[in-house]
């Protein structure tokens, strides 16, 4: 099945009171695993590539410092395996950019193929925000393209996302930004957290989302919003990591019955990042513990790892086999097969969770199959 836009996906999530999980990787297996776990539970599926996510499939090992040509080279890679697995299966599929954090990057990732596109201007002044943001819509939109918005600042890391603290999203200004800027939807900040640690005790602030739909329905805005830093940071996860000789402290997520409470609220899609790149590691670890082979293959990796107990991002640690993990090459091997098994069933493990809690499951075949074309065409209507 051909890739959709995110529009009729989150219509369809509004509609019917669910959220649909959006999950970020880093290289084709983990694309593979999202789309085959997603065909599993005949869920429609959001693969998210973030702005540096693209930088590192353009191999760059060192993706905080990805040029917009490694984004460019990496955006049409991952853009080019999607479309292909795509084809394999009976599923809509989205593939979204996350945290675009300029128009030129927002650009390589519509001309490469992505179906969605998020600019992130919350850093910017009001003003500037909803100045670039309209920009973003005016190109993607002529192209059939969806377009989010990120209106409030979350706290935490992730990539070169960072804040030491939260600016709450004021629901009186989301009608004025839908309105000035025509974004389909918007991200948030109700009290989700980026990274790992996000503390203990948390509590979202669902008025901030009951507040912003209940303006935009007597304003009659159509559009949906989004929970950034929503992973859920699975204790049993984290515990196996230190128990394998990680050294993870304070990793503390986001309790799954809160993100549940929220999505009746308007929460339309929860970004997923964290769970997944702990459940690989975790993966990896004993791997490299319990398998000879794996080890004798793939030394330096184990090398790395050690050398980084506190790391579980992948991307800092299979950089001795980055070239054929952003290519897609499969190598023959009973080494190469199992490590990448290890990497597949980790994304399968934190994403079909997700698919089950959020609600998802079964709705592939109600999703809407609207080309980009046809979108365009309506966006067209609009204006």
């Amino acid at each position: 099945m051909s890739l959709i836009p995110l529009k009729p996906l989150l219509d369809y999530a509004t509609k019917n009171r669910i959220a649909h999980g959006a999950f970020n990787v880093n290289m084709i297996t983990q694309a593979e695993a999202v789309i085959e776990i997603h065909t599993i539970f005949q869920s429609a599926a959001i693969i998210q590539g973030a702005d540096l996510a693209n930088a590192f499939m353009g191999g760059r090992a060192d993706f905080m410092n990805g040029t917009l040509e490694d984004k460019k080279l990496g955006a049409k890679r991952i853009a080019d395996a999607v479309k292909r697995i795509a084809k394999t299966t009976n599923i809509p599929i989205v593939l979204h950019l996350d945290h675009g954090k300029s128009f030129d990057a927002v650009k390589a990732a519509i001309d490469a193929g992505y179906t969605s596109v998020m600019i992130d201007g919350s850093s910017l002044p009001y003003s500037g925000n909803v100045e670039l943001t309209r920009e973003v819509v005016q190109y993607a939109h002529a192209r059939g393209v969806s377009v989010e918005g990120e209106l409030g600042v979350l706290a935490g890391v992730e990539d070169d996302v960072f804040s030491e603290a939260s600016t709450y999203t004021n629901p009186m200004t989301v009608c004025d930004f839908f309105r000035k800027t025509g974004c389909d939807c918007l991200a948030i900040s109700y009290g989700t957290k980026h990274g790992a640690v996000k503390g203990n005790n948390i509590k979202l602030r669902k008025e901030i989302a009951i507040a912003s739909m209940e303006n935009m329905r007597h304003e009659g805005i159509e559009g949906a919003l989004v929970s950034h830093g929503s992973s859920m940071v699975p204790k049993y996860l984290v515990d196996e990591i230190n128990e394998l000789g990680g050294k993870l402290a304070n990793a503390v997520g986001i309790p799954v019955y809160e993100l549940l409470e929220a999505i009746p609220c308007g929460i339309s899609k929860i970004n997923i990042d964290t769970d997944i790149r702990l459940a690989v590691t975790r993966n990896l670890r004993r791997m490299f513990i319990e398998n000879s082979l794996v080890k004798k293959e793939f030394p330096k990796i184990w090398e790395l790892m050690q050398a980084q107990p506190e790391q579980f991002d992948p991307r800092y640690y299979l950089v001795p086999i980055m070239a054929p993990l952003i290519g897609g090459e499969n190598r023959d091997g009973e080494a190469w097969s199992t490590l990448l098994r290890g990497i597949k069933r980790g994304v399968m493990e934190a994403v079909g969770s997700a698919i089950v809690q959020f609600g998802s499951v079964g709705d592939a075949p109600k999703i809407p199959q609207i080309s980009l074309e046809e979108m365009a065409d309506i966006y067209k209507k609009k204006v």
